[in-house]
């Protein structure tokens, strides 16, 4: 059963989140899980693999990015403001808040020096940048990735122009149907801060053990950007590539059951923060 918390970040924006913690005592190595852009925390496979984390003694932590502009429990986007001021450098930063501030969520289940950061798609990117800032390189302790872009620059220059003209682009979720509006701001903070968004650039920075995993058949993220980032990145990285898997790994939401896909990318996972986050210190 997983626990909500709230925490209220230095901007002002209020992340909210689910716990979910190993039947064993003491502190216990973290995972935070950053879903990808139109995700949430209760998509799909993410509470089947904070479950499974935390069986495997992991305390399990998901959240929402404000800028998805959805609250606990939304099927979809009702903070519609939140999702078209969104940017990727406001991510990040949320990111790193909810990482300097883990034991404040639960004191007695985090132990601050074996975290473990995995993120999905567009929380793939913002997690591999977040494994390279300054402040957090040499602290986490393991880094996975599914169907991570390489790049946060994604449309031509003549589509950026007519966002710009327009103010907005629509954005419609094929879930729901639901069509949302997409700000200019996200491009203004790409081009503003175009080096510390640099996700290939983070990848040859970051020295924490990285598993990434991406489907061979990834239709939104081509399985040639996760051949980038590992070409690039420098050690120690292992690159899965998963046969006939799309870009959430043959699961859709609501969640049913896990594909062969998905039990693949789930084994490997746990495997791989059971062995860079293994020992019996808490902090």
């Amino acid at each position: 059963m997983a626990d909500s918390f709230i925490l209220e970040t230095s901007r002002g924006n209020k992340i909210h989140g689910l716990l979910e913690v190993a039947n064993l005592p003491g502190r216990r190595p973290t995972v935070v899980i950053c879903h990808g852009f139109k995700g949430f925390q209760e998509w799909g496979f993410f509470p089947h693999l904070a479950t499974l984390l935390a069986a495997r003694g992991f305390t399990a932590i998901r959240f929402n990015f404000p800028g998805n502009g959805m609250l606990p429990g939304d099927d979809r986007v009702t903070d519609l403001e939140a999702f078209r001021t969104a940017t990727l450098s406001g991510d990040l930063e949320d990111l790193l808040w909810l990482l300097g501030h883990l034991r404040d969520i639960a004191p007695q289940q985090v132990d601050t020096s074996r975290i473990g950061l995995l993120g999905h798609s567009r929380g793939g990117g913002v997690s591999i940048l977040a494994s390279a800032e300054p402040q957090w390189r040499d602290r986490l302790g393991a880094l996975v990735t599914w169907s991570a872009v390489s790049t946060f620059d994604r449309m031509s220059a003549a589509e950026k122009e007519a966002w710009r003209e327009a103010g907005s682009v629509p954005v419609v979720n094929a879930r729901t149907g639901q069509e949302l509006a997409m700000g200019s701001e996200i491009l203004d903070d790409l081009e503003a801060n175009a080096e510390r968004l640099d996700i290939v650039g983070a990848a040859r920075e970051r020295i924490v053990p990285w598993l990434l995993i991406h489907g061979a058949e990834d239709e939104t993220v081509p399985s040639s950007e996760a051949d980038q980032l590992a070409g690039e990145a420098q050690s120690p990285i292992e690159h899965l590539e998963v046969a006939g898997a799309g870009h959430t790994f043959e699961v859709g939401h609501p969640f049913k059951r896990p594909s062969p896909q998905l039990i693949t990318a789930l084994n490997a996972t746990q495997t791989w923060f059971r062995r860079h986050l293994s020992g019996d210190h808490a902090a």
